[in-house]
């Protein structure tokens, strides 16, 4: 018993420690492992499943929206990287350098990609040349380097697994619908599959990608009531057209820039999972990304015909198309309810001697703990329908939470006062002087999350300086 509680007892609990509680919760479930680097992760099978699953349901959403996947090179030369000025400028901190190749000093430096447009747009100059060359819309799944000072576990990591979409487009507006089709992409992704809602919004001018003309975000809401920036959508315009000499014919063959974007999500994606969703148990996962969706536990296992029951609970589960397990180690029950419960099971099926002797199992809930007695025969419609409803109500309670720790604020008083005491997402008005975004966030560390696509004026002065405003902001503390 002692250890079955052990399981459990070493997670600090989130009203204790929040940030303790993440670290605790991405250890024990086993998502992940330290590397001998700082800030590079090991995923371990937990943690690189779950990704592959995400991998999987949002690639199958891209598909739908005919984009084509590629590979680019991992290195990039420096004289590459410096074509665009503001772009360079923007990772130059963050780059890591390969100076040698073997024992000898290389004639160029090539910087590991901390992100690929420079390699797309090389790509580009060379592959379009006529209108009908375009749209070109591709993406990579790969893994970038940004050398990070403060790491942390999926949030924030010097390595990290991403997908990366670069478009080109003939017109201005093409490149636009492209930015805003792609980030609702991503907002219905978070929402559908997993579970998170999110806010829409334009990024401030001082907020925005390196590089960009605008950037679109997707910000969600963490249990301790800080943003996360979800997922992006870049339109770069045709200024890393004109740096590259991207250009293409158009239909009366005159010469003319493309205009494109780039849009991306990463394994920050876990994070956002572990902390709307988590409790002092552990992981609560979303059904349609959980690696396991649904765990059988036969209750007396030895005793005769239980583990069999279990065995063919399983392949009923497993021919539903149900991503399912059979937990048959010589542990006891109890420790093995923590540890579904720790990794975040959606669903466990509990199947002992009297169950097996009544024709009937018991389903139990990861979410709510709620427990609903089943026929054997009804087993794989009951839980695929007991999967759909955790999703829902996982997504309601996300929902109801954000919704809850929005607040307004009128006054920089009243500002100040909600930053400390209100955590969450603020709605102020700005007058859209970067100086007073700067002001906010030196005197309360709050930064401008977005500027919601539905936009209401609550207020005719800017929050900070009392100057006229026509812009209503999300403000907020974010990871």
């Amino acid at each position: 018993m002692a250890n079955e509680k052990k399981l459990v007892e070493e997670i600090t609990s989130m009203e204790v420690d929040f940030t303790q509680w993440y670290t605790d919760v991405v250890k024990k479930a086993e998502l992940m492992e330290y590397s001998t680097i700082k800030g590079f992760m090991i995923l371990k099978p937990n943690g690189y499943a779950l990704w592959e699953n995400i991998q999987k349901e949002l690639d199958a959403r891209f598909k739908d929206n005919d984009v084509e996947n590629v590979y680019m090179p991992m290195l990039i030369p420096e004289s590459l990287l410096q074509k665009e000025k503001d772009h360079v400028e923007g990772f130059a901190p963050e780059v890591a350098w390969v100076t040698h190749g073997g024992l000898n000093e290389l004639p160029e430096r090539l910087c590991i990609r901390p992100t690929s447009e420079t390699l797309f747009c090389d790509l580009y100059k060379n592959i379009v040349h006529s209108h009908r060359d375009l749209p070109k819309i591709y993406n990579q799944w790969c893994s970038v380097v940004r050398w990070e000072k403060t790491t942390r576990p999926f949030l924030r990591s010097s390595e990290f697994l991403w997908q990366e979409g670069h478009t080109a487009h003939a017109t201005a507006e093409e490149a636009q619908e492209e930015t805003i089709r792609m980030l609702n992409v991503y907002s219905k992704f978070c929402e559908d599959v997993l579970a998170i809602p999110v806010v829409k919004g334009q990024k401030t001018d001082k907020e925005k990608f390196a590089g960009a003309e605008a950037t679109y975000t997707i910000e969600a809401l963490m249990h301790d009531g800080k943003a996360l920036q979800s997922g992006t959508s870049h339109n770069f315009g045709d200024g890393f057209a004109k740096a590259f000499g991207i250009q293409y014919a158009d239909k009366d063959n005159k010469l003319q820039y493309v205009h494109q974007t780039s849009w991306g999500v990463s394994t920050r994606l876990i994070g956002a999972i572990i902390m709307v969703h988590g409790d002092d148990s552990g992981l609560v996962l979303p059904p349609r990304v959980a690696p396991v969706q649904t765990v059988v536990i036969p209750i007396q296992q030895k005793k005769e015909g239980v583990l069999e029951g279990a065995e063919e609970i399983k392949k009923t589960l497993k021919a539903a198309g149900l991503r399912v397990s059979l937990d048959e180690r010589d542990k006891s029950p109890g420790w093995k309810f923590a540890e579904a419960e720790m990794r975040g099971v959606p669903v466990r099926v509990e199947i002992g001697p009297r169950d097996l002797a009544e024709g009937k199992c018991v389903l139990v809930r990861r979410d709510t703990r709620e427990k609903l007695v089943v026929e054997i025969a009804n087993v794989a419609e009951e839980v695929s329908k007991l999967l759909e409803q955790i999703h829902n109500d996982m997504f309601a309670r996300a929902k109801a939470h954000l919704e809850a720790h929005i607040s307004d604020a009128f006054t920089y008083d009243e500002f100040k006062d909600a930053v400390e005491n209100k955590p969450g997402f603020i709605r102020a008005m700005w007058c859209g002087d970067e100086a007073c975004e700067l002001k906010i966030k030196e005197d309360t560390t709050a930064t401008s999350r977005c500027m919601p696509f539905e936009q209401e004026k609550i207020s005719d002065v800017c929050v900070c300086c009392g100057k006229p405003a026509h812009k209503l902001v999300y403000w907020g503390k974010a990871y």
